[in-house]
């Protein structure tokens, strides 16, 4: 058991640890090298994110004067921010030197990232007819020195730092100057590296070797051709990037509407506060020194060496050059149990619940679902929730499908939907252009539900059809992300998500609900008394437990009432993917919690809710974490499951999940992010997952 310290561990550090852990499996050897170098892109986006939104957040409550300490579980603001860049730092050079270790474990697969000094005869060819053809109309290249004030770099945009060092000459005969004392005239320029050009440029393949050449290199290695029109001695090019702060700034000009006011604080955060200055650790000293004096780069900005590529972040996209040894198996996404591909999906949702727990299960039920909706002649109306949709979206073209065969459709958009709002806001006007009938949140309340209800009218009487989930409804994630959907005739349910539609328009009516705990008003109050519950039952000398899953918990309310349930003897597991302020295994505190992380080829993305009650389990799927956005600040829905066989379902899938002993990390006071250890046989829990829903179709 640990000993208390402190009662709850600070959020940004807790998240640090998360974002560890990703990186963890990119030095795991079990998993394949190309999977590993995107694992490494994972990292490096987390931490883009990490730095726009959370250290952003810090650092304004550093500024305000404010110590902050209530809000940072203790932490005083400027500390934490010390504390962030000194872990951050680490962990940037840590990931340095597991890409160095990857590119040479790829070498011995023939597979070589070679940067502009290794370019062979046969290749330049080739490198030189890219650059023409599709970078050099892309490259935006601007000199520095002469400028009154420095160009506004785009956020988290990578950029070539150029020092051009000119000849001596004699301006009379042309000659070079002898006299090397005399200083040189220096040149500085800033060349930003296209984003809509692949990062990597695959070379073309010599016998069995493939090449790959980093865009930033390719540039360099075209530089001449760039700055061909001055008389230099020579050219250097380093990497430097800015983050800066993604908080909307939403103003109150009543003439505008919604989607102008979200738009316009979208375009704000181009010139927001930088909260974050990242270079390559070999620029020149002059070279940086010239640039933090023109960037005006403060003492309270977090500043960080790196290495010579940034944006990492791209690793994500790294091509697989067909070699699929290199890769994650592929597990072909398998059909629900019961709800057959053919015939109507509603039909069968009239009968019984059902469940779908994507990827393990194929996505494509809920685009059947509406678009069956959308051609039933009896359907009269369909109402749906967005906050983040897929690129391109069958969703968005299913609904607008049924606007053109007559249904009433109406959407609740999230235009607040972190980093999607520009996407959202071009949904938002396409549905709008079609009739799509949209309704633009709560005022001060971000919606965050996952919801759906449609009307069809059956033998005079209209039907509730729906499904209710964990995650969005959005075709790429869902291949990625686990996620659990609930599809549901039951009128109990459906009556009361279809509540949750009415208090988007009328807000000032606050609903009441027997079956549905729904954020803001309820998810607090009722979670803590089913906990509660539990407390009551080890008193009576019952059994009393708790089987949580989420992605974060950071609400101390919530994280005091685990505490209390702990002492009086609740015995309590938590799968918690990121950010966790609760402190497990205290002796007298929490010594009846124990947390795991779990960080695997999917992403960890269900919340799902167990209560023992006294032997007759209570279950619910959520779109809530246990934060206190998500249970003062959002509206979030989160569901009853009534179905025995689907709670049994539920149930065991948690099970699997709590039983692993590859991926599973303890999250502990030491923050460790220790591998969980045991001497029970090997449980790989996604994969165990997938192989229990192929013995159900069994």
């Amino acid at each position: 058991m640990e000993e208390i310290r402190n009662q709850y561990i600070n959020r940004e550090l807790s998240w640090l640890q998360f974002n560890a852990r990703v990186l963890q499996e990119a030095t795991d050897e079990t998993v394949p090298l190309i999977d590993r170098l995107r694992f490494l892109g994972i990292f490096s986006n987390n931490l883009d994110e990490f730095f726009k939104v959370r250290y952003a957040t810090v650092k304004r409550i550093a500024l305000s004067g404010r110590k902050g300490k209530s809000a940072l579980g203790g932490e005083v603001a400027k500390d934490l921010l010390e504390d962030i860049t000194k872990i951050v730092i680490r962990q940037q050079a840590e990931s340095q030197n597991i890409l160095r270790y990857i590119e040479k474990e790829l070498e011995k697969e023939n597979i070589f990232i070679i940067d502009e000094t290794e370019v062979s005869e046969s290749q330049k060819e080739f490198m030189v007819d890219y650059f023409v053809q599709k970078v050099s109309p892309a490259l935006m290249t601007i000199f520095l020195n002469d400028l009154a004030e420095f160009p506004l770099l785009k956020d988290s945009a990578a950029y070539l730092a150029v020092k051009m060092v000119m000849k001596q000459e004699n301006k009379a005969t042309g000659l070079k100057k002898m006299f090397a004392s005399e200083p040189r005239e220096i040149r500085y320029a800033l060349i930003e590296i296209p984003r809509d050009i692949g990062r990597f440029v695959v070379l073309p393949k010599e016998g069995e070797k493939n090449y790959i050449i980093i865009l930033d290199d390719l540039i360099r290695y075209c530089m001449p051709t760039i700055f061909n029109i001055f008389n230099y001695e020579s050219l250097s090019a380093h990497m430097i990037k800015i983050t800066r702060d993604a908080e909307l700034d939403i103003d109150n000009d009543l003439s505008k509407s919604f989607i102008e006011k979200i738009s316009s604080s979208v375009k704000g955060r181009e010139i927001s506060e930088p909260v974050r200055f990242v270079y390559d650790d070999n620029i020149d000293k002059d070279t940086l020194r010239f640039l933090k004096e023109k960037m005006r780069v403060k003492n309270t900005d977090s500043v960080i060496p790196g290495g010579r590529y940034h944006n990492r972040r791209d690793y994500m996209g790294f091509p697989s050059l067909g070699r699929k040894d290199l890769l994650y198996r592929t597990y072909p996404p398998l059909p629900v149990k019961g709800l057959s591909l053919q015939g109507s999906v509603l039909d069968k949702i009239a009968q019984k619940d059902y469940l779908l727990f994507a990827p393990y299960h194929t996505f494509s039920y809920v685009i059947r679902f509406l678009r069956e909706a959308a051609l039933d002649p009896r359907v009269r109306s369909i109402k749906l929730t967005v906050y983040r949709l897929a690129k391109t979206s069958q969703v968005a073209n299913s609904l607008i499908n049924a606007v053109k065969n007559g249904k009433k459709v109406t959407v609740q958009i999230e235009l607040q939907a972190r980093f999607d709002e520009e996407a959202n806001i071009e949904y938002a006007e396409q549905l709008q252009n079609e009739g799509v009938k949209l309704i633009f949140g709560v005022p001060g309340l971000k919606v965050h539900s996952k919801i759906c209800v449609i009307e069809r009218e059956e033998n005079e009487k209209i039907k509730r059809y729906g499904f209710i989930s964990t995650g969005n409804f959005n075709e790429s994630t869902a291949k990625i992300y686990t996620d659990y959907t609930l599809f549901t005739s039951r009128e109990s349910i459906l009556k009361e998500v279809n509540m949750v539609f009415d208090f988007f328009e009328t807000t000032y009516k606050i609903r009441k609900y027997k079956h549905l705990v729904v954020s803001p008003h309820y998810t607090g109050k009722t979670f803590s008394k089913l906990i509660d519950k539990e407390i009551a039952h080890v008193k009576a000398g019952k059994e009393g437990y708790l089987k949580l899953k989420m992605n974060s918990i950071t609400n101390y309310k919530m994280i005091d009432k685990l505490y209390e349930a702990s002492r009086a003897g609740v015995k309590i597991q938590m799968i918690v993917r990121g950010a966790c302020c609760l402190v497990p295994g205290v002796m007298g505190m929490s010594e009846n919690i124990e947390v795991i992380s779990i960080v695997d080829k999917f992403l960890e993305h269900p919340r799902l809710f167990i209560f023992g009650n006294g032997g007759h389990p209570k279950v619910y799927i959520s779109s809530a974490d246990w934060m206190t956005r998500n249970i003062d600040y959002r509206v979030e829905v989160s569901c009853p499951v009534y179905d025995e066989e689907i709670k049994k379902e539920l149930i065991e899938t948690f099970e699997i999940s709590w039983s692993d002993n590859v991926k599973a990390r303890v999250i502990s006071a030491k923050q460790d992010n220790a591998h969980r250890k045991n001497d029970l046989p090997s449980v790989r829990s996604q994969f165990a997952t997938y192989d229990y829903y192929v013995q159900k179709l069994k």
